[in-house]
């Protein structure tokens, strides 16, 4: 597996993937810092340039999973490792709690610790779920979305694609939240917002677009 991102994301989801035991042939991408060396922790290589993703891939595994923060940046790497070859994998704790009906997590999604899908719940592809998250039933949560460490998100709400959804916010029920949405940190949500919206507060206001 390549992991793209060798930096903080990076190095929570290995942890994910030491958990899992499935750090055979791991490596890490970044083709931008100039200060991350030839290996993470002295163990793992970083690949530094699209030659070395492609040799990765030849040696038998091409999963590979996104961990950088940005939904933008995450589809686009998504669309430029897709293209290599590459096949988009989810990195799901052991130690998140995840309902055994009726749950659907997208592939190349990252779910950290101690994170709660409900059942009935749904969230699309490329997306990241950091610690303590909520997502309560009956919600469908877009691809490439990011939930920041203590966001809940509670029953019968809807999210669109890259939206991203700050630290300890909560999203109250039956909500319709756009495309491309910025919720800042403790904001309450207790009305629909439209897309491109950037919000914050309790109630949560529109400030601006995006």
């Amino acid at each position: 597996m390549i992991v793209v991102g060798a930096k903080g994301l990076a190095k929570e989801a290995l942890e994910i993937i030491y958990l899992n035991k499935d750090t055979n042939n791991l490596a890490f991408y970044d083709d931008v810092s100039k200060d991350t060396g030839d290996f993470l922790f002295n163990q793992f290589p970083i690949l530094k340039n699209v030659e070395q993703v492609q040799n990765h891939f030849l040696q038998g595994n091409n999963n590979f999973t996104i961990c950088i923060g940005n939904p933008i940046l995450r589809y686009k790497l998504f669309e430029k490792f897709t293209k290599l070859g590459g096949n988009s994998t989810s990195l799901i704790s052991p130690l998140a709690q995840i309902g055994h009906f009726d749950v659907n997590i997208g592939d190349g999604t990252v779910v950290l610790s101690s994170a709660i899908f409900s059942n009935s719940s749904c969230i699309g592809r490329g997306s990241l779920v950091y610690y303590n998250v909520m997502v309560t039933h009956d919600c469908v949560l877009g691809d490439f979305v990011e939930l920041s460490p203590g966001a809940t998100i509670l029953g019968r709400c809807k999210i669109g694609d890259f939206t991203q959804v700050g630290a300890n916010a909560t999203i109250l029920p039956n909500l319709n939240i756009g495309k491309n949405v910025l919720i800042g940190a403790g904001a309450v949500v207790t009305k629909d917002i439209p897309d491109n919206s950037v919000v914050v507060g309790n109630p949560a206001r529109i400030i601006r677009n995006q």
